[in-house]
C-alpha cells in the first residue's frame, strides 16, 4: 500500500502542515493598544503602571492588585490587557455578575500560575458570600472552605500562586471597605480631552484602513462624550456610511451627516440623554426630581442612568445632583432651545 501524496495543483501543495500568513491574522480585528507605549491619555494611572510593572520586575515579583474606577468605556479593559501583556502573565477574565457561587471563583484561582493576572470586571457586584473568599486570597494568596456538615466540618486551605488581580468597577462606592482595601494601586479614569480623542481616532482609522480627514477627526472626538469606546464605535458607523454614500472618504460633511442618522448631535448627546434632560424640563419643572422618578417617566433601569447617561452630562455642567435630586442646569436649556431666565444662574436652585 502506498502513502498518500498531498495534491498539487500546478505543481504547489494545497495542504501543508506550516502555519500560513492568513491563519495567524485574528478572527475580529482589535483597536485595543496592547502596549502602554501605544495607550493614548489617562497619563497619571499610565506613568503610575509603567513604575509599578518595572518595579515588580526588578523585584521578580507579581504585581500588586489594582482597582480602576470610572465611567464605562474609558479604558479599564484595556488597560488589563495591557498589563498581562507587559508583565508577561496570562489573563483571565471573568466579572462579577458571573461569580455566583464561592466553588466559581476557587475554580478559577486554583488555575491561575504565577505572574497571571485576573480581571474581574463590575467588581462591585460579586455577591457577598464570595466576595469573602477573594480576602484571603489577595492578602495570603490562599483559600479557605469548609465542608461536610455539623460535627464532621473541617476547614481546609488551599495554598494559590501570587497573581495580581485586577478590578474594575463604575461605581466605587458600592465595594466594600475590606476589598477596597485590599488593593495597592487605585486609580480612577477620568473623560478624554479632544487631543488625546483625535489621537484614537487617527490610530483606529489606521487600523481599519479608513481616509479620514483632519477635521472629520475632530468633528468626531468632539461628539464622543470623551470615551474612547463611543469614538471607536461612531468612527465605524461613519466608515460605513462613506463607504456607501462618499467613496469611502471620511470628510467632516460626512461625519456630521453619519452621526445625524445616529441622533448623536454636536455635544454628542444621543436621543437617550435628551430625552432624559427633556424629562427634567417638560414634566418637573427643571427639578429638582429624583432618579426613581426620572426612571419610571423613561421607562428605563435607574442603573443604565445612573452609569450610562449622567456621566457626561454632570461633567458638561447641564445637569445637577443636589440632596434633593437631578436639576437641569443652563448649559441644558440652551442646548436644547428652551427659554432661559436669570433664577437659573443662582446656584443651588
Amino acid at each position: 500500500m502506498t502513502d498518500s501524496v498531498p495534491e498539487t495543483e500546478n505543481g504547489r501543495m494545497l495542504i501543508s502542515g506550516a502555519c500560513q500568513s492568513e491563519d495567524e491574522h485574528p478572527e475580529i480585528l482589535s483597536l485595543r493598544p496592547e502596549r502602554l507605549s501605544e495607550y493614548v491619555g489617562q497619563n497619571d494611572t499610565v506613568e503610575t503602571l509603567k513604575i509599578a510593572i518595572q518595579a515588580a520586575g526588578m523585584r521578580r515579583e507579581p504585581l500588586d492588585h489594582i482597582l480602576f474606577h470610572g465611567p464605562p468605556g474609558l479604558g479599564k479593559t484595556t488597560l488589563a490587557h495591557i498589563i498581562a501583556n507587559e508583565t508577561g502573565g496570562t489573563l483571565t477574565v471573568t466579572s462579577g455578575p458571573a461569580l455566583e457561587k464561592g466553588g466559581d471563583l476557587i475554580g478559577i484561582l486554583t488555575h491561575l500560575s504565577r505572574g497571571d493576572v485576573l480581571f474581574i470586571d463590575e467588581i462591585h457586584r460579586i455577591p457577598k458570600t464570595v466576595e469573602e473568599f477573594l480576602y484571603p486570597a489577595m492578602e495570603d494568596f490562599a483559600v479557605d472552605f469548609v465542608f461536610d456538615k455539623g460535627a464532621h466540618a473541617r476547614s481546609h486551605r488551599i495554598r494559590l500562586e501570587h497573581f495580581c488581580l485586577v478590578g474594575a468597577t463604575t461605581r466605587v462606592g458600592l465595594l466594600s471597605a475590606p476589598l477596597r482595601d485590599r488593593f495597592g494601586i487605585f486609580r480612577s479614569l477620568d473623560f478624554y480631552n479632544e487631543a488625546d480623542l483625535i489621537k484614537i481616532t487617527r490610530r483606529s482609522a489606521s487600523l481599519l484602513e479608513a481616509d479620514i480627514h483632519e477635521d472629520a477627526a475632530l468633528e468626531l472626538a468632539r461628539r464622543s462624550r470623551g470615551t474612547p469606546r463611543i469614538v471607536n464605535r461612531l468612527l465605524k458607523r461613519v466608515r460605513d456610511y462613506a463607504l456607501v454614500k462618499a467613496n469611502g472618504v471620511i470628510t467632516r460633511d460626512v461625519v456630521q451627516a453619519g452621526l445625524m442618522l445616529e441622533g448623536v448631535d454636536d455635544q454628542g448627546l444621543t436621543p437617550l440623554d435628551r430625552r432624559y434632560i427633556k424629562t427634567i424640563i417638560d414634566f418637573y419643572k427643571g427639578g429638582p426630581v429624583g432618579i426613581e422618578a426620572i426612571a419610571a417617566t423613561l421607562q428605563e433601569e435607574t442603573d443604565t442612568l445612573v452609569d450610562v447617561v449622567e456621566p457626561y452630562l454632570l461633567k458638561t455642567g447641564m445637569i445637577l445632583r443636589t440632596s434633593s435630586g437631578r436639576r437641569a442646569a443652563l448649559p441644558a436649556y440652551r442646548h436644547l432651545g428652551y427659554p432661559c431666565h436669570e433664577k437659573m444662574h443662582q446656584p443651588g436652585l
